[in-house]
């Protein structure tokens, strides 16, 4: 259901830029959040990442989106207001909101700090909250949201390039802890370098393994290895290159989300090796069970992380110097940003600068 009046429905008053049909197309749009409840407190955003996910929602690819549509789950700003029982924030710090704004806090994911698991988990935008109205994300300039849902950003980490930490980074940080890949000394696969890849790349060099990157485009090899800090780059369609790698890894992270084979990545496990799905291609792959027998392997999967392990991931990033390679964007040229990502015309995540070009429209 489209909320006819979404300037009504609340009494703060927000602008940002939405989406409102299938065509995707972003433009300037008045709506309103919710007044700050005792737990929740308001910030400033300033920037905001464009995710992958993103570009699905706005021309509603998987089906579920509610339009009008305001995205943005990769938010960093400034707090400008805290609601009277909020005990972890104050005004004027700076903080980030990622995927999810909401869950059920009672579960058994809820307990063990996993509310990204909760059958109830409430996502940044496009859908409902708790009070029956339309979640808007961050390309605006105000968000509301309850201080369990929000994280503190290190003094020394910069606020565009801690945007898209917030899913790009918890969604490859998060896999490399809970699968133990996380061990120095490893050695590790990343299959793609995009926004996922980079990433997964960065932390894994950070966490002491050793780091190949697995490709169809042989071109990305120099910028892997000199920019990206990969240790070595294998070219995914050369027989040779793959076999030459057979049986070597602890692990692989696979951030692909276009249908691709998973035989030949299964082949380049050690035995007891783990490849962990991070991206989500469209259509189900192929899965022959028997390169899983030969060696004890595993196949897993892996979504975002809870709020404990997101605010470890910052904390982490801002320690070893971890950060995004991003390009900043005003605010008007989002339309064009989009078309560009959806062409992987990007190196590696693109970044709203909403605090100094999303201005009203008088």
């Amino acid at each position: 259901m489209a909320s006819s009046q979404p300037e009504m429905e609340h009494p703060k008053k927000v602008f940002g830029w939405a989406a409102r049909d299938s065509s995707g197309l972003l433009s300037p749009f008045n709506f309103s959040r919710r007044e700050t409840g005792e737990k929740d407190l308001v910030f400033k955003v300033q920037y905001c990442g464009i995710c992958h996910s993103d570009l699905h929602m706005l021309k509603n690819e998987w089906g579920n989106t509610t339009y009008p549509l305001v995205p943005g789950h990769e938010i960093a700003g400034v707090v400008t207001e805290v609601g009277s029982k909020v005990q972890k924030f104050k005004v004027g710090d700076r903080v980030g909101v990622g995927c999810m704004i909401g869950s059920c806090r009672s579960c058994e994911s809820c307990d063990e700090n996993l509310e990204n698991y909760c059958p109830k988990m409430i996502l940044t935008y496009g859908v409902k909250y708790f009070d029956g109205t339309i979640t808007h994300g961050g390309y605006s300039d105000l968000m509301v949201a309850d201080e369990h849902f929000v994280v503190r950003i290190p003094d020394n980490l910069p606020l565009d390039a801690a945007a898209p930490l917030l899913c790009a980074g918890i969604t490859v940080y998060s896999p490399l802890r809970y699968y133990g890949l996380d061990k120095p000394g490893l050695n590790l696969g990343v299959v793609g370098l995009g926004g996922l890849g980079h990433m997964a790349v960065k932390f894994a060099k950070a966490l002491g393994a050793n780091v190949t990157v697995i490709s169809t485009s042989p071109n990305k090899k120099k910028e892997a290895i000199e920019n990206i800090g990969a240790d070595s780059f294998v070219v995914s369609r050369e027989q040779d290159q793959m076999q030459a790698v057979m049986g070597t890894m602890d692990g692989i992270i696979d951030t692909v989300s276009a249908v691709h084979p998973l035989v030949p990545l299964i082949g380049l496990l050690k035995p007891h090796g783990k490849l962990v799905m991070v991206g989500a291609p469209e259509k189900p792959l192929e899965l022959p069970v028997f390169s899983l027998l030969m060696g004890r392997k595993m196949v897993g999967g892996s979504s975002i992380g809870g709020m404990k392990e997101t605010q470890e991931m910052i904390d982490f990033a801002a320690k070893h110097g971890v950060k995004p390679d991003i390009e900043v964007i005003p605010i008007d040229y989002v339309n064009t940003a989009i078309e560009r990502l959806a062409k992987a015309d990007v190196k590696y995540r693109f970044v709203i600068d909403i605090g100094n070009t999303l201005k009203p429209s008088s």
